[in-house]
């Protein structure tokens, strides 16, 4: 016992003790609304996390074979449970040297993990990492991770799988955290299989993620970040959305399958008090969505709702849409959530001060404020949908102008604001399948962007049948020989003062398997 006391010491020796008594630090405030919290904020694509390091402290666990009286800092003397391991990192403290839990392999159980992993705080320089020591699928945690204002920290190689199913990996006011190389599965009993709200620098790099009721990722009011090179699957709702103001993330070369509601959305519906000060407008800012495949879903296939400078470029999509339309340009929604009295509803007004949109009305399914959509780039996709395969009402859903009664600020929305559809193969049902703007919708010949004319003459729509080599099975490589209309990207303008600047350059230069792509070089994620 007095090893491991020594080593406790030890860590507490390297923390800046910024806390009298060991007390724990109080939960983080939203961002005080009288300030900027851009400080931080960059482009969408920054330098991701390192993996683990052999510098700094070590700890070990062995599921099978440790015991929690040991010290933890040797294979031979490991802890039993990741809870011990956990609670040797002082809480609300900085580390100033990094630290790796290393996991042995066999099962932990939820009694055998953190309960909550609340207020942690490695540095870019002392960053926490979890890892399964002997690579991926060799630990098992069956329990779900629920995590609150922890910083620089990595989860590497596990698979979590919760028994009974149920949310995966939740993490709230948190920064630079990353998890990497591992699956995370709800088994169709998660609500949300992760959750990320009201973050900072989140990346999800080669992971599995699948199994919810709703949404298998839902990023709500995230800044700065990847979701990259991720098998994202089995959601009842939409596969992955990222919304309420999260801005400056790259969705890059994931495989998104299986969902019912669509697969990947910019944007979507939001209660006003949950966002954070200065993206208090849009839904999404900034979202780069590139070299992705996806397949199998209900709704549409890519979709924006209430989205600012949104890149959807080189993505595969095949058999998407059945349900009604392959790609969406439409609205998102603002409302106040919950009653008069509940505690955060007056940050509707705040942020209503501040120049945001929204209510403070209390939602009654109607009365939402309707967030449009200002330079929307979809460039360069291919959408195959094989016969006996095709949407059941229309190639697009893109809406016409819609009214804000009594919000002053934004009486109208419009969703087709600098919308650029170009450079697309699609195939999708038959020559007499509508565009989807016709009637009242948007894209109308007033729309020097974006009108039927221009969506007729810079696409390939049901002109010809792509060839790709085995999408059944997996291999959308394109095969055979085909001309194709793919359209050098404008780069976007960023015209929203107070509000640090995105990624301007709209440059491809890689496809799904990191092969050099030229500007202009052909459709879809795969060249």
């Amino acid at each position: 016992m007095l090893k491991k006391y020594l080593f406790i010491g030890l860590i507490l020796a390297l923390a800046a003790c910024s806390l009298p008594g060991g007390e724990a630090a109080p939960p983080a405030p939203l961002p005080p609304l009288n300030e900027s919290t851009a400080s931080e904020a960059g482009p969408a694509n920054p330098t991701l996390p390192p993996v683990a390091s052999d510098e700094g402290l070590h700890l070990w666990v062995d599921p099978a074979n440790g015991n929690d009286s040991n010290s933890g800092t040797e294979s031979t003397s490991a802890l039993q449970t990741l809870d011990a391991a956990w609670r040797m990192i002082p809480l609300g403290k900085t580390l100033t040297a990094p630290l790796t839990i290393h996991i042995l392999p066999g099962t932990l159980s939820a009694e055998q993990m953190p309960n909550y992993w609340e207020s942690r705080y490695g540095t870019p320089a002392a960053r926490i990492t979890i890892l399964a020591e002997n690579g991926p699928g060799t630990v098992t945690l069956t329990g779900g991770i629920n995590m609150f204002d922890v910083h620089h920290l990595t989860l590497q190689g596990l698979h979590i799988i919760p028994e009974p199913a149920g949310d995966v990996f939740h993490c709230e006011l948190c920064q630079h955290v990353s998890v990497r190389d591992s699956l995370l599965d709800g088994r169709d009993g998660a609500h949300e299989t992760v959750k990320v709200n009201q973050s900072e620098y989140i990346y999800l790099i080669n992971n599995d993620i699948s199994g919810a009721g709703d949404n298998a990722i839902d990023f709500v009011a995230v800044q700065n970040g990847s979701i990259s090179g991720n098998r994202i699957s089995n959601a009842g709702d939409w596969c992955a959305y990222v919304k309420g103001g999260s801005a400056y993330i790259s969705v890059e070369k994931n495989e998104i399958f299986n969902c019912g509601t669509g697969g990947f959305t910019a944007g979507q519906g939001t209660g006003f008090q949950f966002m954070t000060p200065p993206w208090l407008q849009y839904e999404a800012y900034d979202i780069r969505v590139v070299n992705n495949i996806i397949h199998d879903t209900e709704g549409a296939g890519l979709g924006v709702n209430g989205g600012y400078n949104i890149l959807m470029a080189y993505n595969t999509l095949y058999r998407v849409g059945s349900r009604s339309h392959v790609i969406e340009v439409v609205f998102g929604l603002r409302s106040c959530d919950g009653q008069p009295g509940d505690g955060g509803r007056e940050r509707c007004q705040q942020y209503l001060d501040l120049g945001g949109w929204g209510t403070t009305a209390v939602d009654d399914g109607t009365n939402a404020v309707q967030i449009g959509n200002k330079n929307v780039y979809i460039f360069n996709n291919i959408v195959y949908n094989p016969a006996g395969f095709r949407s059941e009402y229309q190639h697009f859903a893109i809406y016409g102008p819609r009214s804000n009664p009594g919000f002053a600020a934004l009486p109208v929305a419009v969703s087709d604001e600098n919308l650029v559809i170009r450079g697309n193969i699609i195939w999708n049902g038959n020559a007499g399948m509508p565009l989807g703007i016709e009637g009242e919708d948007g894209c109308q010949p007033g729309n020097l962007t974006c009108n039927g004319g221009q969506l007729i003459a810079e696409n390939a729509i049901n002109t010809f049948e792509p060839t790709l080599a085995d999408p059944a099975n997996g291999d959308y490589t394109p095969s055979g020989s085909w001309s194709y209309p793919a359209s050098v990207i404008p780069g976007f303008s960023w015209e929203l003062p107070g509000l640090p600047q995105g990624t301007i350059e709209n440059m491809v230069l890689a496809d799904f398997f990191d092969q050099p792509r030229v500007e202009g070089g052909p459709p879809g994620a795969v060249k």
